[in-house]
């Protein structure tokens, strides 16, 4: 039998959230921890390995080195330092390329050629880097994109309009960050568009309130972060969830950050947008039918997302 295995790159609260998550769903057969600080990798694998009695999986858990990632299917990659007090976006981004290039090369080195996932913010950009990085084929780099602010607006959505979240089809795209926006246009409950809901339903809905559900979504991780110094739960079920449709090949659609190809008129740029995603990564972009306004909100996010990168280019 095919053994499903995951390296994992980084062991805090975003990976080991996903760890956990990995392991409650069995989600694989094999993952193997890496951190700079090895000495922590190997007692997150401990504590996992000791729960394992009360687990439906007999999954191998183990702190690993880059050596590990030469027959590994998926590297799963949440390694990243954290921004400092007067540090800038750009400062941020100048140091996270210098650790990227400290995990790339050894696991290049190691004879990979699997998938790479990336969940270290700012997601989109990393998720750009690993690909220059790499080399590797575009649908072979993968990140996490708004897959999480796709979940929060569903979650979001179903409860304005009483609806099950996995009911309500609307998306989050472009970056993971400030300029993403919901094109709801494009959002249904059922089959039934959301516009024509809210046409048919004055008295209880309206457009407005919509607009303030896309902020809740927007600013959903500041709030946490204010209440409580982080984000990992939900970052780490959404990595769990892409690592399944990966592994079962389901040919599912989620909004991960993938490599613009002449899509929405884009080149180069990484961004969050509706894919299908199946066994060999992304087998290809559902380019949405969007309103001006919409188009030109994403050809926005896209440009911010490339000057990000440009000028992280003319510092180094």
């Amino acid at each position: 039998m095919d053994k499903r295995k995951i390296v994992l790159v980084g062991t805090g609260m975003v990976g080991m959230s996903f760890a956990y998550a990995a392991l409650n769903q069995n989600a694989c057969d094999e993952l193997v921890l890496i951190d700079i600080n090895k000495e922590r990798a190997i007692g997150e694998a401990m504590d996992l390995n000791h729960g394992l009695a009360f687990s439906r999986t007999a999954m191998k858990i183990y702190a690993g080195d880059y050596i590990d990632c030469h027959d590994a299917d998926i590297v799963v990659i949440c390694a990243g330092v954290n921004q400092k007090e007067g540090e800038t976006r750009l400062d941020l981004l100048s140091r996270n390329a210098k650790v990227f290039e400290s995990i790339i090369k050894p696991v290049l080195e190691s004879g990979f050629n699997g998938i790479f996932l990336v969940a270290t913010n700012p997601v989109d950009i990393m998720t750009r880097i690993t690909y220059d990085m790499s080399g590797f084929e575009c649908s072979k780099v993968i990140g996490t994109g708004t897959t999480l602010d796709t979940a929060r607006l569903r979650y979001l959505a179903g409860d304005y309009f009483g609806i099950d979240p996995r009911n309500i089809h609307g998306y989050v795209i472009g970056e993971h960050g400030d300029s993403e926006f919901v094109p709801w246009s494009q959002a249904l409950i059922a089959t039934k568009p959301i516009y024509d809901v809210i046409k048919d339903n004055k008295e209880k809905f309206s457009l407005s309130e919509l607009e303030e559900i896309a902020t809740q979504v927007r600013t959903s991780a500041q709030q946490i972060i204010k209440a409580k110094g982080a984000t990992y739960y939900g970052i780490g079920m959404a990595i769990v969830r892409i690592v399944r449709a990966i592994f079962q090949n389901e040919n599912s659609v989620l909004t991960v950050s993938s490599r613009m190809d002449g899509n929405y008129g884009l080149t180069d740029v990484f961004l969050g947008n509706p894919c299908i995603i199946n066994r060999n990564g992304v087998r290809s972009l559902l380019e949405l039918t969007l309103q001006r306004d919409e188009f030109t909100k994403l050809r926005d996010s896209a440009t911010v997302l490339n000057e990000s990168y440009k000028q992280l280019h003319i510092k180094e």
